[in-house]
């Protein structure tokens, strides 16, 4: 009895096995003759095309900038794979020291290897320490875009458009259900009208009557059997359809979101470069008075320090720059800068590179080379 029980089990599993098989060929066959112009195709309404498309669009735009924003906050291909297996895993990313604070950490080493006392020594200090000042706001601008910028990127891709992409996967088997339907009772109406037009010639005989009466039932039959199912896949198709437009019009509220998101990652941009500058400018001034007091302490004149007397050697190469950073003059040969400004400079005989003389009005004095942008 077990065994008839197993066998029947089996037999019932084969027969759906095969239905499928079959209903999946068929579509693949409607879906093949569709391409090939050889069979009909139910048109999606032009509302839900125009949904569709722009899905598709914000998919394939949202894949290409979260890949490019990855590579931008992490150049290296490894630290991502890296990254990437922890998320998979649902771990925390382990904290990664930043290139900026390793050199830091570098320069401070050395720093004590070579003396803090010596004059290359106290700049290794004072510069590491910047460095690490600027690896900690990479640091921290990398944590915040990756939050507040990349995060909903990925929820996007790896949640609302699996959603999506199913549901869409779904209408056009409904799709092909419904043209199916659709041939199939087309041509049960064809057999059935063209039974019904050809004579004949036996119809006098009583078997082959009863006959033509009992194949013309079959084919009504037939035909009532393609209506009905073909108003089950319109049903279907409709349910689907309504499901999947209602999904796609979700895709404005992403719009939204992600403009949000980019809007904060433009912030943290600009917090990071802003801090940025700010270091540079800083260390630049700690530099350039660690300099100034160096050469007060042993006596000795900077080529580039000339009294304002000796400036009054001619001039050679006259040209318009334009200052890039606010400067404080450190005494009475050097000329306060003011960021954006344009101001006349020139070179003088034995003066030091990296300086040139800037006039403003009637204003005159030494200037940072590195705090101008010359013009034409």
């Amino acid at each position: 009895m077990h065994f008839k029980r197993s066998a029947a089990s089996s037999s019932c599993r084969g027969r759906r096995l095969d239905r499928r098989r079959t209903v999946k060929a068929t579509k693949v066959e409607q879906f093949t003759e569709e391409k090939l112009g050889q069979a009909e195709k139910t048109e999606l309404d032009t509302h839900l095309e125009n949904l569709i498309s722009r899905a598709d669009s914000t998919k394939n735009w949202t894949e290409k900038i979260f890949k490019q924003t990855e590579i931008l906050l992490q150049p290296n291909p490894s630290a991502r794979i890296e990254e990437f297996f922890y998320e998979k895993l649902d771990k925390k990313v382990p904290s990664r020291i930043t290139n900026g604070e390793l050199l830091g950490q570098y320069m401070l080493e050395a720093a004590k290897d070579f003396g803090s006392g010596t004059p290359y020594g106290s700049t290794l200090i004072t510069v590491g320490d910047y460095q690490r000042r600027l690896g900690g706001a990479e640091r921290e601008f990398l944590l915040t875009s990756s939050v507040n910028f990349l995060t909903p990127l990925r929820n996007f891709l790896e949640g609302d458009w699996r959603t999506i992409s199913k549901e869409k996967r779904l209408l056009e088997n409904r799709r092909l259900d419904l043209d199916i339907c659709k041939a199939r009772l087309k041509k049960a109406k064809q057999a059935e009208a063209k039974a019904a037009a050809a004579p004949d010639f036996q119809e006098t005989r009583p078997r082959n009557y009863v006959l033509s009466a009992s194949a013309s039932a079959l084919l009504s039959e037939e035909v009532d059997k393609a209506e009905h199912e073909l108003r089950v896949a319109q049903t279907e198709f409709d349910r689907q359809a309504e499901v999947t437009r209602l999904l796609l019009e979700g895709i404005s509220s992403t719009h939204l979101n992600h403009l949000r998101c980019l809007h904060g990652f433009a912030e943290a941009q600009t917090t990071y470069y802003a801090q940025c500058h700010q270091y540079m400018q800083d260390l630049q001034k700690e530099l350039n008075s660690a300099s100034a007091s160096s050469s007060t302490c042993s006596g000795i004149q900077k080529p580039g320090a000339v009294t304002m007397e000796k400036l009054q050697i001619p001039a050679t190469g006259t040209r318009k720059a334009k200052v890039l950073y606010d400067y404080d003059a450190h005494d009475s040969s050097e000329l306060s800068l003011l960021a954006d400004e344009i101001i006349t400079v020139y070179t003088v005989p034995g003066m030091d590179p990296d300086w040139l003389v800037g006039e403003r009005d009637n204003q005159k004095g030494k200037v940072p080379v590195t705090y101008l942008e010359l013009l034409s």
